[in-house]
């Protein structure tokens, strides 16, 4: 039966949820090699690297999942300054990393958004070179704004923008998130994103309380639906500083479990969706050592090594286990290179690594 539905033009439903819940070592290993098949078809073997800067880990929102969350008392918080930010960028590019994303916690206020736009138009006129006569790509990952600042943010230089929704269920959505977050609000960002002219990534926790087979296939048709160029999507974890901490000895025991589902989300997107952009989400490594070399070879394309200035590296902690904490934004890289290498694939070095399907869907 799996062949006959991997050799399927059109996936229906039933059909995704199906291969979500492949378990044998054998089918995996077809799940497998179909995803690189179409990962090879309608994209490209090619690894594209985004240096990741976590500037700042102050954040307005109280998500019940997150350890940044405002309510934890217990993290020291920071924001890294303008020259540090341009900084790192300027290290990227010196290292051939091509682009890098800006990740923070949520703030919405004048001041943060003055402070991001000032950022970018600077990192794109000090990056520029021969290699890169745009300066290096740059996706954003900050959260929620308004229509008129993401515009301000695209005007600036920044072109990519990740705005994950971690449930495409309203009901799911309420019970990881306040009251003060709603679905609705979240779900039109990602609409006035991809008005204004970005190209947009979003994407799930898989694996979290009372998410079923059916949710995750859901996930995958509001990808397709949301016209969705890329997606960065890992595993639940959990982090002691919320409410989510005693359950921690639970989801230990679905560790495996999880960790395989997880991996299949990545081959069955891109089964699914073929020429998106997809991350090896750093989550995956957390859970095992080599979680990221396993998520490229399920499809994804898209590794994002850390390059936070090592002095506050620790203090950004989504979840236990964050790997990579104490180690030099150099020393990461060589790692990453030889990550990536073991896994039979080339890295594109130097180059923005734009997600095919949104070029082919802006052709001139």
């Amino acid at each position: 039966m799996i062949d006959k539905i991997l050799d399927k033009d059109n996936l229906t439903k039933e059909d995704l949820k199906f291969l979500l819940s492949l378990e044998t070592p054998e089918e995996l290993e077809k799940l497998k090699k179909k995803a690189f098949q179409i990962l090879k078809e309608f994209s490209s073997e090619k690894v594209y690297l985004r240096g990741l800067i976590e500037f700042s880990n102050i954040c307005i929102n109280d998500c019940y999942y997150c350890g940044i969350r405002k309510s934890n008392h217990n993290v020291h918080r920071y924001t890294l300054n303008k020259e540090e930010i341009v900084d790192s960028a300027i290290w990227a590019a010196e290292n051939k990393y091509g682009s890098i994303v800006l990740q923070s916690g949520e703030r919405s206020d004048s001041k943060f958004v003055d402070l991001i736009v000032d950022i970018v138009q600077e990192i794109k006129e000090k990056t520029k070179s021969e290699i890169l006569p745009n300066g290096l790509g740059i996706t954003l990952s900050i959260g929620e704004q308004s229509y008129e600042d993401y515009k301000r943010f695209f005007d600036a230089g920044a072109h990519r923008y990740l705005l994950r929704i971690e449930s495409s269920s309203k009901e799911l959505y309420g019970e990881l998130h306040p009251n003060s977050l709603n679905w609705e609000n979240r779900n039109q960002c990602l609409k006035n994103l991809k008005k204004i002219g970005f190209q947009v990534g979003t994407g799930v926790m898989i694996g979290f309380p009372n998410q079923t087979l059916d949710d995750l296939v859901n996930d995958i048709l509001f990808f397709k639906e949301m016209d969705i160029d890329m997606i960065g999507m890992g595993p639940f974890l959990i982090h002691n500083e919320t409410p989510y901490a005693d359950m921690e000895e639970i989801y230990s025991k679905r560790k495996e479990e999880i960790y395989k589902l997880a991996l299949k989300m990545i081959a069955v997107t891109r089964i699914y969706l073929k020429d998106v952009n997809i991350a090896a989400a750093t989550a995956l490594q957390a859970m095992y050592p080599l979680g990221r070399e396993a998520g490229l070879t399920y499809g994804a394309n898209v590794f994002m090594p850390n390059i936070t200035p090592a002095a506050v590296r620790g203090e950004y902690q989504l979840y236990n286990g964050k790997p990579c904490l104490d180690e030099l934004a150099s020393d990461c890289l060589d790692c990453v290179v030889r990550r990536i290498e073991s896994t039979g694939r080339t890295i594109g070095f130097d180059f923005w690594g734009d997600s095919k399907h949104f070029k082919d869907n802006n052709l001139d």
